[in-house]
């Protein structure tokens, strides 16, 4: 039976990351996940590859199935999952190809499916929304590449497509948060309500609006940075993914005990 260890959600302009895959299909009880799902194995390990907005980026942020994709890659074995994506900068210090690695979370998202728990007093500790096992092993391949990742900052997840406006921009900052995005919940939620560890990895690609007058974020910019980076985030992902522990002894792989949830875990 087709199986992966370790899961990586690619974000916008992330397409592929393995050679030599499998392509797999699975049905969910929510649906079908963005895309079939590619196994392969990198540094010894398997691992899944999902592309979160799809292959052909036919999910705009508040459309993708993000239940779906949660329930099958735990459906295909994967317990740790790393998440690359496409960030605005909210401080001016982090400047477009800065690589960031998120340890807290603000929720501005509206109306998206960000539970699987439909039913019954079922309440998962999120305090702290990232596999802290997870962010070790991304700043110590960070090291080790030579590539100057930034170990923590706030990132505020916004419901889109459109971009900020300015005085939104602002006040984010104000609030001493570091980064903006459109699709970092419910992901991190899900995952953690299947007690998956999750831990996502940000490229900066673009001051956010509040940070420099007369200028304004395009998808245009931003498609255009992460395309500039993409091959060294891959570099740095294959290197994640080998220094990962191989047995969990995070809090995230206790999410659930002591808590009687409605359904069964994949």
């Amino acid at each position: 039976m087709a199986s992966a260890q370790i899961g990586v959600i690619g974000g916008s302009g992330f397409y592929s990351f393995l050679d030599d895959v499998t392509q797999v299909s699975i049905s969910t009880p929510y649906g079908a996940p963005s895309d079939p799902i590619a196994l392969g194995e990198v540094a010894g390990r398997r691992v899944a590859f999902l592309p979160r907005h799809g292959a052909d980026h036919r999910y705009p942020p508040h459309r993708i199935p993000y239940r779906a994709n949660a329930w099958a890659l735990r459906s295909l074995g994967v317990r740790q999952i790393l998440a690359p994506c496409a960030v605005g900068s909210l401080q001016p210090a982090l400047r477009p190809g800065a690589v960031v690695v998120p340890d807290q979370l603000v929720d501005r998202t509206a109306g998206r499916q960000r539970t699987f728990h439909d039913a019954g007093a079922v309440h998962v500790s999120f305090a702290d929304p990232y596999c802290p096992r997870g962010r070790e092993a991304v700043l110590a391949a960070a090291r080790q590449q030579d590539v100057a990742a930034v170990d923590g900052g706030a990132m505020v997840v916004v419901e889109g497509p459109r971009f900020s406006t300015r005085a939104e921009s602002r006040w984010f900052a104000a609030q001493g948060w570091s980064l903006v995005n459109m699709t970092g919940l419910p992901e991190a939620v899900l995952a953690r309500e299947l007690a998956v560890c999750y831990t996502a990895v940000a490229l900066v690609t673009d001051l956010d609006a509040g940070l420099a007058s007369g200028e304004e974020v395009s998808q245009a910019e931003v498609f255009r940075v992460f395309a500039e980076n993409t091959e060294r985030l891959r570099t740095l992902l294959v290197s994640v993914v080998a220094a990962l522990p191989v047995n969990r002894d995070c809090p995230c792989s206790h999410a659930l005990d002591g808590i009687a949830i409605g359904f069964e875990l994949p």
